[in-house]
């Protein structure tokens, strides 16, 4: 029984665009620790080996301090790493990463950068693993099959570490390089490997029946969409069994909420649920609104909004799925006190405002600045 980490989609480097520069660092710097955190969790579990199964970096053209920094955090490890390179980071696309001085120079002896498909031994286990690596950013073939194809039945327990789709859940079944999972199956089968870890999708999956082909995720969040990220996948192997466990390692979360307003009320709902959420220095929050509410109810929300921006690592508010409308009551508009021509420019953005078109939304933007201006809801 041999004991290793199955991780993925590090993607070192990668930036998101609604993220501050204060907080697009920590989010860089949560990455390195999440590596850190698996190297200690290789060290607690008492591991043989750790593989990434591609895109370690987010692309080839990275700056220096960022591999120095990458470098240094897989210096943690105590046992063997290997690395395969991705579609992000392709083994020889233009200016490889992999093969610059700022790499070469700085990789630590126990790192091992799969860079063909033939078996490679573990030092010290009796294990194999075997690279169905990215050469370039468009292989015109199921680089896993590819590697499958050359081997023999194992003598050692052996892992086979690839990237990229499967055929059976890719939406685009023409790309001639997804990853044929009968063929997966079938050389699992057949003893040529015991164990498939991919790398792309960023959700925790298992794939297929046998047990033994794995979707790691990422160790740190990136997308709203994921399922179970954070995490990597502790595997115990030998060629009668398999059991896969998952592992805590990263500390960031994306949250997607919607929310349906009416009045004051469902506002301060808004605010309640913010004010509740954990760890708000590493959330990111994409949320929507939809419904119509009072000018009041809108200003109420901004300031809300705005409150909780200070707070959390980003917050944005998603115009694709955000339909509220927001329409000023009698009230609110007697409140003011308007006559003459203001009153009437009101009156006029109050119709276009709840009218079914393009323009209502500019109409009641341009309401809610008039009514703040005009000192409503202070």
């Amino acid at each position: 029984m041999v004991r290793f980490i199955h991780s993925a989609d590090w993607q070192i480097g990668m930036s998101r665009h609604f993220l501050s520069p204060e907080a697009q660092s920590r989010y860089s710097e949560a990455r390195l620790e999440a590596i850190r955190r698996i190297a200690e969790l290789a060290a607690r579990e008492s591991c043989d080996f750790a593989v990434v199964a591609g895109d370690v970096f987010e692309s080839n053209q990275l700056d220096r301090q960022v591999v120095a920094r990458a470098l240094d955090a897989l210096a943690a490890f105590e046992v063997p790493v290997f690395l395969l390179p991705g579609n992000h980071d392709p083994l020889l696309s233009a200016g490889s990463l992999w093969d610059s001085q700022s790499f070469l120079a700085r990789c630590p002896a126990n790192v091992v950068v799969l860079r063909d498909d033939r078996p490679l031994a573990v030092p010290g286990c009796p294990a194999e693993v075997v690279g169905a690596l990215w050469r370039t950013k468009r292989p015109v073939e199921d680089l896993v099959a590819r590697a499958l194809s050359a081997l023999e039945p194992a003598r050692t327990v052996r892992v086979l570490v690839g990237h990229g789709s499967i055929d059976e859940q890719s939406p685009d079944p023409g790309n001639p390089a997804l990853i044929n999972l009968r063929s997966a199956e079938q050389a699992i089968a057949d003893g040529r490997v015991h164990y498939v870890a991919l790398g792309d999708r960023h959700s925790v999956t298992e794939v297929g029946s046998t047990g033994r082909i794995w979707y790691s995720g990422t160790p740190l969040v990136t997308d709203y969409d994921e399922v179970e990220p954070n995490r990597a996948l502790l595997v115990s192997l030998s060629p009668e069994g398999c059991a896969v466990e998952r592992l805590d390692v990263g500390d960031w979360a994306f949250r997607r909420q919607r929310f349906e307003l009416s009045g004051l009320d469902d506002v301060e709902e808004v605010g309640r649920w913010l004010e509740e959420l954990p760890d708000k220095r590493r959330c990111v929050v994409k949320a929507s609104f939809v419904g119509t509410v009072s000018l009041a109810a809108r200003l109420r929300l901004d300031k809300v909004l705005d409150e909780h921006r200070d707070l959390l690592a980003a917050l944005e508010v998603s115009d694709r799925r955000t339909d509220l409308a927001v329409l000023p009551s009698d009230e609110e508009i007697g409140d003011l006190g308007l006559g003459g021509f203001v009153a009437a420019t009101l009156e006029e953005l109050k119709d276009l405002a709840g009218a079914q078109d393009e323009g209502a939304a500019t109409a009641q933007d341009a309401l809610a600045l008039l009514f703040r201006l005009a000192g409503g809801g202070s």
